[in-house]
């Protein structure tokens, strides 16, 4: 049983007690198999969503989860990606918001006026601001502005393509995949619902100054007037991004925030038939999570959660911590809640660790099926044992059924 959010110290120690022992009878590793996924959102809410996430900003704990880690094609909101280069080279000073991008032939035909599709309507052959070009991605979703900004920062698009999916794995997305600027089909550009929720929450954190774009609701280009196509957009009080998406092999998507009484939350919902679908689901999910949970703290800044086994260390374990404070979020009601926690990673863990790598998640799971994931990394180095302790870790993890 444990306390409220705002629960005396006292409490909280129960409530780690609890957690402590329950991580202690559940295995620390396993066979390497994705993340389960949550199946019951909870009382309250319905959603059709095949694909949805609901995650808090500030310490990354997935409160809602379906279909997470199955790939999908994500349609604009992969623009995402786009984004995060194209605010690196501007916070590093590589890109300037007033130089000027070419709109190239093929920039136009492919994703300007001629293909049909979202579009910024840059004249072919001229150039725009990369002010311009920047709001026209974010407002309009504009695959003319997407290309542009691609082959100016890298040649062409699929160079640049290439920096997409370098950058997702420097920022921990370890299955998206990225084949173009735009996010328009092809069989091998791929993400997962919670993989777009970690790229906001990146977004959000490290590019604050920037991130106020996406609240823009509506841009001018000439003789041009747009929309921002975000519906959730002066609907659910405090959003203020992120990306709708729609292809017709991924159906209709959104990636939305919302920030309410210095709460932060982020949504996915992606793979609906309507358009409205993506609206109601994506509203209603942030909707249960401000009002339906609170927040409980476990662990401060620092303090040791638990241990990943790592296969042929120096060390045999790595400590695991947070980022800054490890905080779940709880239902409201009923006011005390029976916990099972368990540290989940990807077995087998190899060296070299680094510091501040993410392995692990500590998955807290409530009597009703409410589900936490916060995200957990390595304490300290772990560098490559020799060649006789490896051995004889693979006979310990085999006499143990611990198989690498």
């Amino acid at each position: 049983m444990v306390a409220p959010a705002t629960a005396h110290p006292l409490g909280r120690v129960l409530l780690r007690g609890l957690l402590a022992l329950a991580m202690a009878l559940a295995p620390l590793g396993g066979p390497a198999r994705p993340l389960a996924a949550q199946e019951k959102a909870g009382e309250g809410v319905a959603v059709k969503a095949p694909h949805a996430v609901l995650m808090d900003a500030e310490s990354g704990a997935i409160m809602f989860q379906r279909g997470a880690d199955e790939l999908i094609h994500p349609a604009s909101m992969s623009k995402l990606m786009l984004l995060v280069l194209l605010f690196k080279a501007l916070k590093e000073g590589d890109v300037k918001l007033s130089d000027e991008f070419f709109m190239s032939e093929y920039a136009w035909r492919k994703g300007g006026a001629p293909s049909g599709t979202s579009a910024m309507f840059v004249p072919v052959g001229t150039k725009a601001t990369v002010e311009d070009l920047l709001k026209g991605i974010i407002v309009q979703s504009g695959n003319d502005a997407a290309i542009s900004v691609a082959e100016n920062m890298a040649g062409n698009e699929s160079l640049f393509a290439q920096r997409m999916t370098e950058e997702a794995r420097r920022l921990g997305l370890k299955r998206s995949v990225f084949r173009n600027a735009t996010g328009l089909h092809h069989p091998e550009h791929l993400t997962t619902a919670r993989e777009l929720a970690m790229l906001a929450r990146h977004i959000i954190l490290t590019y604050p100054d920037y991130y106020a774009l996406f609240a823009l609701k509506e841009f001018n280009y000439r003789k041009h007037k747009f929309v921002n196509r975000n519906p959730l957009l002066g609907l659910v009080p405090g959003v203020d991004g992120l990306k709708t998406g729609f292809i017709k092999e991924s159906g209709y998507g959104l990636v939305a925030s919302a920030k309410q009484d210095e709460r932060r939350l982020i949504v996915v919902v992606t793979g609906l038939a309507k358009a409205d679908e993506r609206r109601d689901d994506a509203r209603r999910l942030l909707e249960w999570g401000f009002k339906s949970f609170s927040e409980a703290k476990l662990f401060e800044a620092g303090e040791v959660v638990g241990h990943a086994r790592v296969w042929g260390g120096r060390r045999m374990y790595v400590p695991l911590t947070g980022h800054g404070d490890v905080n779940i979020w709880l239902p409201r009601t009923p006011a005390s809640h029976k916990l099972k926690a368990q540290i989940v990673y990807q077995w087998p863990l190899k060296p070299p660790v680094r510091k501040g790598d993410q392995v692990a998640m500590l998955r807290v799971t409530t009597a009703t099926d409410q589900m936490n994931e916060v995200p957990l990394y390595a304490a300290e180095d772990i560098e490559p044992a020799g060649t006789m302790r490896r051995g004889l870790d693979s006979l310990l993890c085999l006499a143990t059924r611990w198989l690498p």
